[in-house]
């Protein structure tokens, strides 16, 4: 048996971070221009930024991956300029991911191992040891029921999120960075627990994220960006969530209007209908979706949402019950049929399951309309520039971005690029599993007005989201999964954060 696990740092190893006047361009793109702020010993301290502020790129400069063209970065007092990620973890930095680095290939016990892994007696890696380890790294993370022997890739997103954190614990860094870390978590309580005790040993900690709410239980000081460079450091007990917003993204921000104002009435013509849905972790399920209607999905984690929009998407398998395009039948066992269906679908893992890193975002946006690029078998680039160019206005993404790589992109950049191409599309309907993830504020209000506008012509959209206060402003109707059944409905009046939950904790109806 490995020797006991601890997670937490000698006292003596917790220092201080300070960030001077960094700056860092990509060709004539700059991405930081003179940041500054400094963490200290056992500090939670947010950074805060809309998509594109700089956060990912100051992150990937504190984690070895990149470097800064000027500016320093001390850590405890000693300059820190770390050529690779192991070189910042030696150095005593650690970073969980929002775009996850775990590999799925692997088990969960060989990505908490490597690249340091336990060997038995004849020098060679020993499964069992290694599992052993990893079951207390799990288990000092309260995490016990994630299998140290399954494979990365057949854990849900929350799931692989737990143990992208517990691998950047498992470091016992002096800083640890968390990078929009509940973003896929459906209990960040637990999240909470180990950053507050991580603190309380003198750890610092810099954490990322768009929910001010946890901004605001974790942390006391926030230093916000907006367009590469630092605003200002705030006592967050002082600023009002509007003062915030304002200096993220120099306006004050709108909550979204409330949709169930004007209900959908139940005579408009059907959209999609599914009749006794069956299918792994989706056990008969039927609704009715209209023109012109937003129906949301509320379920706590694991409860069949994520099978069921995959279902929908053409992504899994469905293995009996029927569904119905506009009143005609459909069958699809992939995402293009389910496409030409008329469903577009916006899943869940967007790098994963949702974009090509390889290619420009232009291509990425045009994909579902090439055939009708093609001239003489080549694709007309003035068409297809006109085409992405107008599915690119309709989410705000910005011309600049259309050209670049969308492996460049930001996360909320790479998300607008992905419900344009489902616009381009042509599909009437959309499948939207969380599609405001881990993106800003004023992306959020981009994906909002899009949603409404698509429905208000006559479209009709299902909608799956962690943030309940999401789905009562935008839903017309709301639908709680438990146990991959429908066990209830909530709409109008009813319609509130508190009713969801009920109903999705299996106590309502």
């Amino acid at each position: 048996m490995s020797a006991a696990v601890t997670l937490t740092p000698p006292p003596e190893a917790a220092l201080s971070l300070d960030i001077d006047a960094v700056t860092k361009s990509y060709g004539p793109t700059i991405a930081l221009r003179g940041v500054s702020f400094d963490l200290r010993r056992g500090e939670v301290h947010a950074l805060l930024g809309e998509n594109g502020a700089g956060k990912s790129t100051l992150v990937k400069i504190l984690s070895g991956i990149v470097k800064p063209d000027n500016g320093s970065v001390r850590l405890g007092g000693q300059r820190f300029a770390p050529h690779s990620l192991m070189a910042a973890r030696a150095a005593g930095v650690s970073t969980a991911f929002q775009e996850l680095s775990l590999l799925p290939n692997l088990t969960v016990a060989t990505n908490l191992t490597l690249p340091k892994q336990r060997k038995g007696l004849l020098g060679l890696a020993s499964r069992r040891l290694n599992e052993a380890y990893a079951a207390q790294l799990l288990a000092e993370c309260d995490a016990a029921d994630i299998s140290p022997g399954a494979l990365v890739s057949d854990l849900s997103l929350a799931e692989k999120q737990r143990v992208e954190i517990v691998r950047a614990v498992s470091h016992r860094p002096r800083l640890l960075i968390l990078d929009e870390p509940t973003a896929a978590l459906a209990e960040p309580e637990w999240l909470f627990r180990i950053v507050e005790r991580l603190a309380a040993s003198g750890t610092g900690v810099l954490y990322i994220s768009h929910r001010l709410a946890e901004v605001r239980r974790l942390c006391r000081r926030g230093t916000v960006l907006r367009n590469g460079e630092s605003i200002g450091t705030v006592d967050l007990a002082n600023a009002r969530d509007g003062d915030i917003f304002r200096m993220m993204v120099g306006r004050g921000a709108e909550e979204p209007a409330d949709a169930t104002a004007t209900p959908v009435r139940r005579d408009a013509p059907l959209a999609v209908t599914l009749r006794d849905l069956r299918g792994p972790g989706v056990d008969g399920i039927s609704l009715n979706l209209h023109r012109g209607e937003i129906v949301g999905v509320a379920a706590l984690e694991g409860q069949g949402q994520r099978e069921l929009f995959r279902m929908l998407g053409g992504a899994a398998p469905i293995l009996s019950g029927d569904v119905a395009v506009e009143g005609k039948p459909v069958q699809f066992a992939s995402p293009l049929q389910a496409l030409r269906a008329g469903i577009g679908f916006v899943p869940e893992e967007r790098k994963i399951e949702g974009i090509f890193l390889g290619l420009t975002t232009a291509s990425n946006i045009s994909l579902p309309i090439l055939g009708r690029l093609l001239r003489f078998g080549l694709i007309d680039r003035t068409r297809e520039r006109a085409e992405v160019g107008r599915a690119a206005a309709l989410v705000d993404l910005a011309a600049r971005y259309v050209g670049m790589r969308i492996s460049a992109l930001s996360g909320g950049n790479q998300q607008k690029a992905l419900i344009a191409r489902v616009l381009l599309s042509g599909a009437r309907n959309l499948v939207l599993f969380d599609p405001t993830r881990g993106v800003d504020v004023g992306t959020k209000e981009v994906i909002y007005g899009v949603i409404r506008d698509f429905t208000a012509k006559g479209g009709s959209v299902l909608l799956y989201s962690t943030e309940l206060s999401e789905l009562v402003h935008l839903s017309d109707r709301c639908l709680a999964l438990y146990r991959g059944r429908i066990v209830g409905e909530a709409a109008g009046a009813a319609l509130t954060e508190e009713r969801l939950v009920s109903l999705a904790t299996g106590h309502g109806e």
